[in-house]
């Protein structure tokens, strides 16, 4: 009897303990707001994988030249809180061996750094990097990873990446992968059987990751290859190859994501500018597409919401729309908003609720949802020149008027044509069109009646710096002005063409640029040329 006793006393006693930890733990989780078992999850290191050549790499770029670019900051210091381990090149390999800070790698820039640090100010977990890239390699043949030759690239990050998630598991820190970053495709472009055969053997190369890394579920990240600068131009043809590979594995394949840089601050210029990397801007916001991929997966919009809280213009009245369009600068490529702080432009920046504004910036990459109070809106803390462009027209007392922006930094002139180029994907003509009689139409539909008082383009930057894009750069406007006219059913429809300083090197300069957009402006009494010549870097 005194044993069934102490039995019955021990597992009450059990009963009330457990109970009372249960209590503790549900007090607990009320206390931090999450639910239980999430702050062991947030304890889990998130391990990326950073593949590819020397746009993975961070070729072109200057670690010095990251204090030019004020959103960016501190990331040529160490990021002592993301473990990092690489293995860096192709027959001089710079090693981590095994893991260290996640920091500079050769005095450049690679993607990891600004991935990083989006990537930890949005979670709570610790993050870590394993980086293999290497320059000037093929995925048809270094990275294959059923027949690799010459610097066998696949080999060589399988083993990176076991010996580092060893060291973990010898360490007990528990890990899970969490995304693989993929950039790479532009040697392929040079071999036709690599080429034709890119997208073949992209999804053969994913399949045989999840396999040998035991991660069926691994999500693939691919980044676009950077079309903006001469390679985009001159090999438009095979770049376009290589983008049809990638989508049709991304089309198919749930875990694999597209993810476009075109329209990412890439150098050109200084003579003519690089011609495949993307130089240190560049990188900086290639690492923030990824991330931004990613934290779109966990639910994480990046941007804020933005609405009029009421129509700004009295219902019958007759509103003005301008159509902002361009480029680089229309976009507001190198235009930070520390920059504008700094300057005494703090008001410039604030919404303006009495203009309504509405936008698709790189392509489609960022979009308003329907009208929006104007303001800052570009994706990198970068603004554009529809800022300044309304506080004028405020200030000569232009009646009601909205904006309307359709920007691509990352396309060339050929790209607006109605023709377009054989890279159908990069054709923005008809969604141009569309852009501008949607935005007419909605206005009409509040009750206003839409003038449309003028299409507001910057020449493009991009053409200046390749002599056959430079020599037909001003004929190409006059189609696209000519057409636009005609389908928007404006025969008087006014261009405002506003044209910077072209490219300054020997090779292009047989292309007297400014010369050509002043005889077809001679010729066109709507088309209002500006000669943006004297403004600051």
């Amino acid at each position: 009897m005194a044993f069934l006793t102490a039995r019955f006393l021990a597992l009450l006693w059990r009963r009330i303990f457990m109970t009372q930890r249960i209590l503790f733990l549900v007090f607990s989780m009320v206390l931090v707001g999450q639910p239980l078992g999430q702050a062991a999850d947030d304890s889990t290191v998130r391990v990326f994988i950073f593949a590819g050549q020397s746009n993975m790499v961070g070729s072109d770029s200057k670690v010095r030249d990251i204090k030019k670019f004020p959103p960016y900051v501190g990331l040529e210091a160490p990021q002592k809180d993301v473990r990092f381990s690489f293995s860096i090149g192709r027959e001089n390999k710079t090693k981590s061996d095994g893991w260290v800070a996640l920091q500079p790698v050769n005095n450049t820039v690679g993607p990891e750094l600004s991935f990083a640090r989006k990537v930890t100010q949005s979670i709570d977990a610790p993050v870590a990097i394993i980086k293999c890239a290497a320059g000037g390699t093929h995925l048809g043949g270094d990275w294959n990873p059923d027949e690799p030759i010459g610097f066998k690239m696949y080999p060589l990050a399988l083993k990176l990446i076991r010996d580092s998630l060893a060291e973990l598991e010898r360490q007990g820190i528990r890990y899970r992968l969490e995304g693989f970053m993929w950039h790479q495709g532009e040697n392929d472009m040079f071999n036709e059987n690599y080429m034709a055969n890119y997208g073949k053997n992209l999804k053969n190369y994913l399949a045989k990751w999840r396999r040998d890394l035991k991660a069926p579920k691994l999500k693939f990240y691919i980044g676009e290859l950077c079309t903006k600068t001469i390679w985009g131009m001159d090999l438009r043809p095979r770049m376009y190859a290589i983008s049809r590979g990638q989508w049709s594995v991304t089309e198919m394949d749930a875990l694999a994501e597209y993810v476009p840089t075109s329209h990412v601050g890439v150098e050109i210029g200084h003579p003519v500018g690089l011609h495949y990397h993307y130089g240190t801007l560049g990188q900086l916001q290639h690492g923030e597409n990824y991330a931004a991929a990613y934290l779109r997966t966990l639910g994480q919009a990046q941007a804020p919401k933005r609405s009029l809280e009421r129509w700004p213009y009295k219902k019958g009245s007759e509103v003005n729309l301008f159509i902002i369009a361009g480029h680089r600068n229309m976009e507001g490529e190198r235009a930070f908003v520390q920059d504008a702080r700094r300057l005494g432009q703090v008001g410039l920046l604030k919404d303006n609720p009495g203009i309504a504004f509405k936008y698709s910036l790189g392509g489609g990459y960022r979009k308003s949802a329907g009208w929006e109070p104007l303001g800052q809106v570009g994706y990198y803390d970068t603004f554009g020149p529809e800022l300044s462009f309304a506080k004028e027209l405020e200030v000569k007392q232009v009646a009601s008027f909205a904006i309307a922006k359709f920007t691509h930094s990352g396309s060339q002139i050929i790209d607006w044509t109605p023709e377009g180029s054989m890279a159908k994907s990069r054709h923005l003509y008809t969604e141009f069109i569309q852009f501008v009689r949607e935005s007419v139409n909605e206005l009409e539909a509040k009750g206003n009646t839409a003038r449309l008082a003028g299409i507001v383009y910057h020449l493009g930057e991009n053409d200046m710096s390749f002599y056959p894009y430079r020599k037909m750069a001003a004929e190409r406007l006059q189609a696209i002005i000519a057409q636009s006219r005609s389908d928007l059913k404006r025969p008087g429809l006014k261009w405002f063409v506003s044209q910077q300083p072209p490219t300054d090197e020997e090779g292009v300069n047989r292309v007297d640029v400014i010369a050509d957009m002043e005889k077809i402006a001679a010729a066109d009494p709507n088309l209002i040329h500006i000669k943006a010549l004297g403004l600051p870097p």
